[in-house]
């Protein structure tokens, strides 16, 4: 375990290095920085015209927003071989050469490809959640501390299974399914809306099948008080193992269909 962690740092080091001799890194930098701050726009200007939605405020539902798109972005850091997984690797044949390797083709997938302009989105989150907090007088003590970490840590777990999830299928389908965005980034503008104000069906298929609500919903609910159980905001991390080893589970099942492209 310890010498796929190191490889897999060291092909992300590699990747870094070679980012940096694109002299315009920092532009695409700057424009991911900006398409983050800018997409919650649509609900910062509905909020400033019309006030309060119920009990919610705008900051009660960017909140929200900012745990299940910062989660989002850490899964695109760290795990982005396997969201291209399917167009960059199977169709092409590449994926043979991963087989001839003597490490785990988890750690070669999920670090075959590292682009330093994602970085931004969790960073801005992260700040975003920061200023909110404060805005929201939400004291930072070691519980919402400690919730707030579980809760990014499982919707790394949870979005990373989603993209393990779509490259386990793609070995059935051949190719990549458009429809698999519903659980990445459409299900992160689902927090855009309050949640009972929310169709149940979605509200059952991003609590009980991907649990985006439960890395960013329950866990708002606990450090802010707005009367949800307690327990529901430390849910967070074993949702996303449980998610995330279920979508390892179909990885490994296509794997085993997979035939090489020679034969």
């Amino acid at each position: 375990m310890v010498k796929e962690i190191t490889l897999y740092f060291k092909y992300i080091k590699m990747h870094i290095l070679a980012g940096l001799e694109y002299k315009g890194w920092w532009m695409m930098c700057v424009q991911t920085a900006f398409i983050v701050v800018t997409d919650p726009i649509a609900v910062v200007l509905m909020f400033l015209r019309f006030g309060g939605v119920g009990e919610w405020q705008m900051g009660d539902i960017l909140l929200i927003y900012c745990l299940a798109v910062t989660s989002f972005g850490l899964a695109e850091v760290f795990c982005r071989g396997f969201d291209s997984f399917p167009w960059r690797m199977l169709r092409s044949g590449d994926f043979d050469r991963l087989l001839l390797r003597p490490r785990s083709l988890f750690t070669q997938v999920s670090a075959s490809i590292f682009h330093m302009h994602r970085i931004p989105r969790p960073v801005t989150g992260m700040i975003a959640i920061v200023w909110l907090l404060v805005r929201l007088k939400v004291p930072f003590g070691p519980v919402n501390i400690l919730v707030l970490i579980l809760s990014l840590c499982g919707g790394l777990l949870t979005y990373s299974g989603v993209f393990i999830m779509t490259s386990g299928i793609a070995f059935f389908t051949i190719k990549g399914l458009d429809w698999i965005f519903i659980f990445t980034n459409a299900s992160y503008q689902v927090t855009k809306c309050p949640v009972e104000y929310m169709p149940r069906i979605l509200w059952g298929v991003f609590t009980f099948f991907m649990p985006m609500l439960v890395i960013s919903y329950y866990p708002a609910s606990l450090i802010c008080g707005w009367g949800e159980p307690k327990f529901t905001g430390f849910l967070a991390l074993p949702a996303g193992a449980a998610f995330l080893g279920f979508s390892l589970l179909i990885w490994k099942v296509g794997v085993r269909h997979y035939k090489s492209t020679g034969s």
